[in-house]
């Protein structure tokens, strides 16, 4: 018998016993018999029974284990052979947290309004607080800092409602991507627990309850308020047919900005000031929004890309921290300018757009693009650090003239 002859029974032999004790299917180990016949069991070129798989051997059909040797293999009573798949892990019922403490057939709907995620409903929160702050000075007499909080408790309210609303919305029109994205694939729609019907009818559900809310304020809050819900249901659109579709979404969630002034009864069409107050503070948070809705979209710059989903982080990747760094001014100058229509004073332009200021530029610089970890992060505290930095100089601004007026009045 030739050489090679010899070499391919001991080749064969060799992979029989691997496939018997190791349990190696047969495609595996036709990529071992080769590579043995070839170096391993090849005397005549000096190699080593035992040598270290190359690179290249590792892509078998099994996946074989990189630090595995064929000598180890061979001569070990320990297998070290194990399959691996890039298969996503499964959905698991939250075992922690709120929604573990929920009857089990409420965890879909709970998931679907992103009851475990608060910060999206900050985020809508923060521009009624911030309208309200602003307006209850505006008031006439002034708002009585037991009508803010109840305002404010009502703003709050009619954010939770309305955030989670414009979730069910939003996953209502991507029940066909959300599938293709590694974040959202787990989603109630797109897993199937949910039934696109039974999202419609919760949808209609929490808009009635977001009416009743609204029917709590002024009657005028009314006509400011529906007008809102146009952009809630076109923002999902705005991803297939924009690459700005944070623009939209800016329009959508800053509307609380206007909302404040007619809540505490100042009427924006007769009160000129109110009204350029109110247009600037609008103008500002839509400029917030866009900011951190692109640190936001950074998370699934790749499945979007993918998935055709446009987004202004597919459209400015390289770009993303000079634009961020632009919003910044634009949210800071807008803010300020809202502050000199109201007349707002030292505590406001110091607390609201000094704060502002640092905390932006403090994110914009540490924030890592390239992190889903690091970009989700500064999303969820940079809503805190921003917004509250805002929240506590109108706050602070409106307690000093408050106390200036009761000053005055004695």
């Amino acid at each position: 018998m030739s050489r090679n002859g010899i070499l391919s029974l001991l080749s064969g032999c060799r992979s029989a016993l691997l496939g018997t004790s190791y349990g190696i299917s047969r495609p595996a180990l036709r990529d071992v018999a080769i590579y043995t016949r070839t170096t391993t069991l090849n005397p005549l070129k000096g190699s080593e029974p035992g040598r270290t798989l190359p690179q290249r051997f590792f892509h078998t059909r099994d996946r074989l284990s990189q630090s595995t040797t064929v000598s180890h293999l061979l001569g070990s009573n320990t297998t070290n052979i194990q399959g691996s798949t890039n298969d996503p892990a499964p959905y698991t019922p939250p075992t922690t947290g709120l929604l573990s403490k929920l009857p089990p057939s409420w965890v879909p709907y709970a998931e679907l309004i992103r009851l475990d995620k608060p910060t999206g409903t900050y985020y809508l929160f923060f521009p009624c607080l911030f309208s309200t702050l602003l307006a209850a000075p505006l008031a006439i007499p002034t708002a009585s800092p037991l009508s803010v909080i109840g305002t404010s408790f009502l703003f709050f309210s009619g954010a939770l409602v309305m955030r989670g609303a414009g979730c069910t919305i939003n996953d209502l029109w991507d029940r066909n991507l959300d599938p293709h994205v590694s974040r959202t694939r787990l989603r109630p729609i797109a897993r199937g627990a949910v039934t696109p019907f039974n999202a419609l009818v919760f949808t209609g559900a929490q808009l009635f309850t977001g009416l009743g809310i609204l029917l709590q304020f002024p009657y005028q809050c009314l006509f400011y308020g529906i007008p809102s819900l146009l952009f809630v249901a076109t923002y999902p659109l705005a991803k297939r047919v924009t690459h700005y579709p944070q623009f939209v979404l800016g329009l959508t969630f800053s509307w609380g900005a206007i909302m404040g002034f007619p809540a505490l009864g100042v009427d924006l069409l007769s009160n000129h000031a109110a009204m350029t107050a109110a247009g600037f503070l609008y103008a500002s948070n839509v400029a917030w929004t866009v900011l951190y809705d692109m640190i936001y979209a950074h998370m699934d710059i790749k499945d979007d890309a993918k998935a055709g989903i446009k987004s202004i982080a597919l459209r400015h990747d390289e770009q993303t921290k000079k634009i961020l760094s632009g919003l910044a001014v634009a949210q800071i100058g807008l803010l300020t300018a809202a502050g000199m229509a109201a007349g707002a004073g030292p505590v406001f332009f110091v607390g609201s757009c000094g704060g502002a200021a640092v905390t932006l530029a403090v994110m914009i610089r540490r924030v890592n693009l390239k992190s889903v970890k690091d970009c989700w992060w500064w999303f969820v505290n940079g809503c805190l650090l921003t917004g509250g930095a805002i929240s506590a100089g109108l706050g602070g601004e409106y307690l000093v003239q408050c106390w200036q007026r009761k000053k005055e009045e004695v």
